[in-house]
């Protein structure tokens, strides 16, 4: 099962730091905890970076057992 990191807003969205999930690719996972977490969440999703072990990642790459998938929204500064 891959782990979903959760930072920020896509953590207080979710309500969660991290949690696990099952899936053949980004996608998959990312749906999942869209059913999972909500409307709110999807929201946050939409304009976040997403990142596989450490590295930039598109939808379609495949996810294996252990991997690590990152949603990292943006941040602003004042």
């Amino acid at each position: 099962m891959a782990r979903l990191l959760l930072l920020g807003p896509a953590r207080e969205a979710a309500g969660v730091r991290n949690d696990v999930f099952e899936g053949p690719t980004m996608e998959a996972v990312l749906s999942e905890a869209v059913t999972r977490y909500g409307a709110k969440f999807e929201a946050v999703l939409e304009v976040s970076q997403v990142w596989l072990n450490g590295e930039p990642a598109n939808l379609e790459t495949a996810v294996e057992s252990y991997d690590e998938i990152a949603v990292l929204p943006p941040i602003s500064g004042g």
